[in-house]
């Protein structure tokens, strides 16, 4: 099943940039500084499409709800105008998570992400699947995740746990995602030592059963003693890594110290120069096809219980 390609979409090589940022819990104005620096380094280096972490405006470790709020900013915050400014006069497109709060009348929190070009903010999307004490702070988005047409294809969008489950992948790829970007905070978690962490393991695995790039933009640093999976990563079509930040395997606990969790640590960031447009064709045989042998008519059966 070959996904039609919009005019717009460009068939030569995107470039694409995720940044390994470690923000400081509560501190808006300097992680506003370190976003911008981060996309304005990313742009020297000729990125086309650069993807920032989950919250990275705020940091993640909140105590109270009433500390998110500090750091919540609505979509008309002068950082997104700012943002845009950066990008006039390229096609760069950013990909960034922050801490929104809504236009109503409760300002209701949301962990949300932003699609902004030179134009504007073109599309925000609020994590659906919450992880974790983040139930505590925000409210679960409910509505789907979008995919924003672009000068180099189509950009999906997942915010880290949403990518966990396997329907949110698989709906962005029907709508023609060429390339999903996911914003993340992976915690550092137990894990035999030498073995890959299974966030990325699992972002393999969607891009693999989709036929989509993946691009995943960790975060680095030690928030109020949390380290970081520091998983960032960009993987392509068929599932393999094509760029990533090395993530940390240290020794599979999560309180052993070795390894690369600095919090003064230079970013880090994955790079990969691809051709998104491959990712319209779904064929992997030549009789068979990622999209087009799905079976909907089987699925929507209710499975007996012998």
């Amino acid at each position: 099943m070959t996904v039609s390609r919009p005019t717009s979409a460009r068939t030569g090589v995107t470039r694409v940039v995720c940044e390994q940022l470690a923000p400081r819990i509560g501190d808006l104005t300097y992680n506003k500084g370190l976003a911008l620096e981060a996309v304005r380094r990313s742009l020297a280096d000729g990125a086309d499409i650069v993807v920032l972490p989950e919250l990275v405006t705020s940091g993640y470790v909140f105590e109270t709800a009433e500390e998110a709020r500090t750091t919540a900013i609505t979509v008309e915050d002068p950082f997104f105008s700012d943002l845009s400014a950066l990008l006039a006069g390229t096609r760069g497109v950013v990909v960034l998570g922050f801490c929104q709060e809504a236009e109503d009348a409760d300002g209701t929190l949301y962990n949300s992400a932003a699609v902004v070009d030179a134009s504007g903010v073109r599309a925000v999307y609020r994590k659906t699947h919450l992880w974790d004490r983040e139930t505590l702070f925000f409210t679960p988005g409910d509505r789907t995740p979008p995919v924003v047409d672009t000068a180099h294809g189509r950009i999906g969008v997942l915010i880290c746990y949403d990518l966990e489950f396997a329907e949110m992948p698989r709906r962005l790829a029907l709508a023609g995602a060429d390339l999903i970007a996911v914003p993340t905070n992976w915690p550092l978690v137990e894990q035999p030592a030498g073995q890959y962490p299974a966030e990325i393991i699992q972002a393999q695995s969607a891009a693999r059963a989709n036929g989509v790039f993946i691009a995943c933009a960790d975060r680095g640093g030690v928030e109020r003693g949390q380290r970081w999976t520091q998983g960032t990563a960009v993987i392509d079509q068929f599932g393999w890594l094509t760029s990533d930040t090395k993530a940390t395997t240290g020794s599979g606990d999560p309180a052993d110290p070795t390894g690369p969790d600095d919090p003064a640590a230079s970013p880090q960031r994955a790079v990969a120069d691809l051709f998104l447009h491959l990712s319209r064709d779904k064929a992997i045989s030549p009789h068979n096809d990622l999209l087009g042998d799905r079976r909907p008519d089987i699925y929507a059966q209710e499975t007996p219980l012998l």
